[in-house]
């Protein structure tokens, strides 16, 4: 795959943090992102940037928190909590992150149109005036370069 918005994180398959401790991203297989795709995007491609996050980070990634290191199951406990708070999200949706005991998790939405979607935040019990769903003013390629970023700079990228 021609990587085109993850570039710094494609360059950097493997970090070295304090006392020698190394991260290494780990990807998912293009069949699992194809079968991903049919279950949460009605066959159709995902968007390229989220497309390469999962070519080159899958399973795991230093910048991002998923759930037990497993997209589909991230994906089922993400919308077992939505049910769980009587919320729905009616558009089709991919989770990226997930965090806070399960009571926020970052998305994106997949019929935007955009290669390199806005990423978004859903909070549940969050606060009425904001909404619990609201934009991070950002794009999934730019939150992970920043985090990436952070990361390299020897700081929490969360």
């Amino acid at each position: 795959m021609e990587i085109e918005y993850l570039n710094q994180l494609n360059k950097y398959p493997s970090v070295t943090r304090a006392r020698g401790y190394v991260k290494y991203l780990k990807p998912i297989a293009m069949d699992e992102i194809i079968s991903l795709e049919k279950t949460y995007n009605g066959g159709n491609p995902f968007p390229k940037a989220l497309r390469e996050l999962l070519y080159i980070a899958g399973e795991y990634c230093y910048v991002l928190a998923y759930y037990k290191n497993n997209q589909a199951k991230m994906q089922e406990i993400a919308r077992e909590d939505l049910a769980d708070y009587e919320l729905s999200i009616s558009r089709p949706f991919y989770v990226v992150d997930v965090y806070n005991a399960h009571d926020q998790f970052l998305f994106v939405y997949l019929d935007e149109g955009k290669d390199d979607p806005t990423l978004y935040e859903a909070v549940f019990g969050g606060d009425a005036a904001r909404g619990w769903i609201h934009t991070l003013n950002t794009t999934l390629a730019q939150f992970i370069n920043s985090g990436l970023v952070d990361y390299l700079n020897g700081e929490n990228p969360f």
